[in-house]
């Protein structure tokens, strides 16, 4: 016999269907309301008509788009590279923030030490600093620029990601560390098997913010050299004195940014059940 509700909960669902409707619809009328006003207020500027020639030229657009798409490639590159390393190196640098016995002061001091200063460092002139610094000093075997570029990004992001990691762990109840020494597990086994996996859920969204925020700051390796994007779209502009290759650029950097958003959202979202769930 299959379940049948009744006409009370019948009405129930109606009415939430209903107000859901209402809702969607409401948001939609608003959302067009804005969105034409914008339009009329930008479009109706005096100056739109020449900022749409130096902004948003079709022609200039389909013209640079292969070379840009070209060096979007490098930028997705080196967001992998970059974000693998820099999350290696930032669980790295929170579990020695953790050592605990005066034995490991100067490993502690050192961690506490490359968290505050490259924290406190805006990107761009670390990446000054290893892109044209170091190749300054002449040493035998010095990488290209590409290479300490990305070498900069990495322990930038790395200090930030550090102290997300850091916070995870300290986060874990001691008492779980306690039982996991009562059951045979050394300091590192415990760290390993109960101590870490629950860090990495716990702090998995504000990790992927940090990933978001660093898939837009590679564009910055532009300024050591490399031919990425955001250098193909200057090159652009410095051909055409037209600023459409930058927008070009800025909305393939959107595009990028979509997805890696998306799951951050999804994560975050569960994060937030889970913890509404325990309570």
């Amino acid at each position: 016999m299959t379940y049948q509700p009744s006409t009370r909960q019948q009405e129930r669902i109606a009415y939430r269907r209903g107000r859901a409707v209402r809702s969607v619809l409401l948001a939609a009328a608003s959302t067009a309301v804005v969105g034409i006003a914008l339009a009329v207020g930008i479009t109706g500027a005096p100056g739109w008509k020449r900022v749409k020639e130096s902004f948003f030229d079709l022609d200039t657009a389909q013209k640079y788009l292969p070379q840009i798409l070209e060096g979007l490639w490098l930028n997705l590159k080196l967001l992998v590279v970059c974000a693998t390393l820099a999350l290696a190196l930032g669980l790295l640098v929170a579990v020695l923030r953790t050592l605990r016995g005066p034995v490991f002061f100067p490993v502690r001091a050192l961690a506490t030490g490359y968290t505050y200063s490259f924290r406190g460092l805006p990107l761009i002139i670390v990446l000054y600093l290893f892109a044209f610094g170091i190749p300054g000093l002449r040493l035998k075997g010095t990488p290209d620029v590409l290479v300490l570029g990305a070498a900069a990004i990495i322990v930038t992001y790395g200090a930030y990601l550090a102290e997300v990691f850091r916070a995870g762990i300290e986060s874990v109840h001691p008492s779980q560390i306690a039982a996991a020494r009562s059951l045979g597990l050394s300091y590192r086994q415990a760290m390993r098997h109960v101590v870490l996996p629950q860090a990495v859920r716990r702090v998995a969204p504000p990790l992927l913010n940090d990933t978001v925020a660093l898939q837009k700051d590679v564009g910055l390796i532009s300024l050591a050299g490399p031919i990425d994007a955001i250098r193909a779209a200057q090159i652009g502009v410095a051909q055409d004195a037209d600023f459409t290759p930058y927008i070009v650029a800025g909305v393939l950097f959107v595009l990028l940014a979509l997805p890696l958003i998306a799951v951050t959202d999804v994560v975050t979202l569960r994060a937030a059940r889970r913890q509404n769930a325990g309570t």
